[in-house]
């Protein structure tokens, strides 16, 4: 896996980072770096940290939230992808970003570029991610994206 550091500073530059509470455009709860709170809520644990995020949040705790739902997704995605640990590491990244974006649940439903990585054919993988809505919504994120498939190179 590439460290965590380059995934949160990517996944800072496609999400945003915003301090406080806000409704992204599908209306879901969200503060820091594209953390949903109506999915995914502040645990116990990070609300020590974290604090009134009503409120707002520092910059540091939204590093914090971002690092804990890097880690999140990425065993989630090495629990339900088999071949997950096989990918190079970018493209393990473009799934964490895709999933991070999706959910893992989401992403798993993009069968045909799954199975396309499975058999090592990235360019049929890369024309998957782009063949869908996810494409339409975040255009030159998922361009990203598919091109980091197709090419094992992440290219912004």
């Amino acid at each position: 896996m590439i460290n965590i550091y380059t995934i949160s500073q990517r996944l800072i530059k496609h999400e945003g980072l915003r301090l406080q509470p806000y409704r992204c455009s599908k209306g879901k709860l969200t503060i820091g770096v594209g953390r949903c709170l109506d999915t995914n809520p502040i645990t116990a644990e990070e609300s020590k940290v974290v604090g009134d995020w009503q409120h707002g949040i520092t910059r540091c705790a939204a590093i914090y939230l971002l690092n804990n739902d890097i880690k999140r997704i990425y065993f989630g995605l090495k629990q339900n992808i088999e071949f997950f640990k096989d990918l190079d590491s970018e493209r393990q990244y473009a799934l964490i970003d895709m999933a991070f974006n999706l959910g893992i649940g989401g992403l798993l439903k993009f069968r045909k570029m799954l199975l396309a990585l499975r058999k090592k054919d990235y360019q049929t993988a890369a024309k998957e991610c782009l063949n869908s809505n996810y494409a339409k919504e975040v255009k030159s994120r998922a361009q990203t994206i598919a091109n980091t498939i197709e090419t094992g190179e992440f290219k912004s």
